[in-house]
């Protein structure tokens, strides 16, 4: 039996986890957090074999929990369950003590076959972000030179992420970006991230700097 805790700061991504999770018989998910504290002190009187944690988590995020957790609970692996798909993240995280990575977007499937593999002691990556890390480093083309402090070209970046990036030039906020994406505010802040990770700009003039090279906006 492979005893897991839930991570993330979502209730009802919990409730959702547990359930698909609850039709493997080897698989008990014996407790669950929303931030990273009460991880580490849910560990210290509940023995844990897998922690399914999410990156962004208020009081303590990932990138904070993990190195804390693998040096005071060293037999106990983590397994990152999130959005954030760019390799600056997944780079983080595995430098930072984590086991495996998959995202929310995964088949359960993988997601249960990623517990398993992970607390049988051997590293995860899930498929998605694994090909596109692949496909990178196959085919990426000689990057441009740039000035000093100009952001990268983003053309990494995804369609809905350009989309994005042109509302934010246009100064609008992520509450109204969502509004206009009939998405979530969390789903943008997510988008924006991986913007500023992907493009490496400073501040939102460098954004907008980049809008207009690449003809978003005017």
């Amino acid at each position: 039996m492979i005893r897991i805790l839930l991570a993330d700061d979502h209730t009802i991504l919990r409730d959702g986890i547990r359930a698909l999770l609850s039709a493997d018989a080897d698989l008990d998910v014996v407790g669950e957090a929303s931030n990273g504290a009460e991880v580490l002190s849910m560990l210290e009187t509940m023995p844990v074999d897998v922690v399914l944690m999410d990156v962004q988590m208020p009081v303590l995020d990932g990138f904070a929990t993990v190195p804390e957790l693998r040096q005071r609970f060293p037999d106990t692996k983590v397994l990152v369950l999130t959005m954030l798909d760019h390799e600056n993240y997944v780079t983080r995280m595995f430098e930072a003590g984590a086991s495996g990575y998959v995202l929310k977007n995964a088949a359960i499937s993988e997601i249960t076959y990623a517990i398993r593999t992970v607390a049988a002691g051997n590293p995860f990556l899930c498929s998605e972000i694994g090909l596109n890390m692949l496909y990178k480093a196959v085919s990426q083309p000689l990057a441009p030179v740039h000035e000093v402090g100009e952001a990268h070209a983003g053309s990494d970046l995804t369609t809905r992420e350009l989309e994005v990036l042109k509302l934010i030039a246009e100064g609008m906020t992520n509450g109204e970006i969502s509004d206009k994406l009939f998405t979530s505010k969390r789903t943008i802040e997510t988008h924006r991230q991986n913007i500023i990770a992907k493009t490496q700009a400073k501040n939102t003039a460098a954004l907008i700097k980049l809008a207009v090279s690449r003809g978003l906006i005017s």
